[in-house]
């Protein structure tokens, strides 16, 4: 087979497979909000084949870094996503302050999901200042995580205000295209109900 139509084969069969753990991974948080995006892994850098090179040895060293790099991609991953449910489940078990460490630990500060649970954590806590400036990050990450917009809104309802609560409510539904999605209901709930803890 020709060098080009090898590389080219390479290059489908790493699209095929980076597309495909890309589609799974919704399914390894199941039940779980889905986990945000680990960072890219940089793209290695493979000098060129030498112009008059007959050898393969060149492709193989190639192939054996871009194999070593994908493995590491791979593992990097799971470790994320580990993290991820690792700190989730401290958000669930009113473990808040070390849930905080944990969410920023996994160095993702800037994820829509990541920036909402820490937000939502500092709520909980009781510090409504850092817990806005974690909502405005993930709304400035992710403006359509309607996740942020529902938990948003429930802040503003315990800062007593209920009008702006209910804004939120209608830019869930404009997200949702709904008014029977999750965070919808949850959120329309708590401003019939009228708490002051949610």
């Amino acid at each position: 087979m020709p060098l080009r139509h090898a590389h080219r084969l390479e290059t489908v069969i790493t699209g095929a497979l980076v597309g495909f753990a890309l589609s799974i991974a919704p399914v390894l948080a199941a039940g779980d909000p889905e986990p945000p995006p680990a960072a890219a892994a940089p793209a290695p850098t493979h000098p060129p084949p030498a112009a008059n090179s007959k050898s393969n040895s060149g492709m193989s060293t190639q192939k054996t870094r871009k194999k070593k790099n994908d493995q590491q991609s791979q593992q990097e991953y799971q470790e994320y996503i580990d993290g991820y449910k690792a700190a989730r489940a401290l958000v669930l078990d009113g473990k808040y302050e070390g849930a905080i460490q944990a969410f920023r630990a996994l160095g993702h500060d800037d994820s829509a999901e990541v920036a909402n649970y820490v937000g939502y954590a500092y709520r909980k806590l009781g510090d409504y200042e850092l817990s806005k400036v974690w909502y405005d990050r993930a709304l400035a990450a992710d403006p359509e995580h309607v996740r942020t917009w529902e938990y948003y809104g429930l802040w503003h309802l315990e800062q007593g205000n209920k009008l702006k609560a209910h804004d939120f409510l209608e830019k869930v539904h404009a997200l949702c295209g709904n008014t029977t999605c999750q965070e919808y209901v949850d959120l329309k709930a708590a401003i019939e109900d009228g708490r002051n803890s949610y």
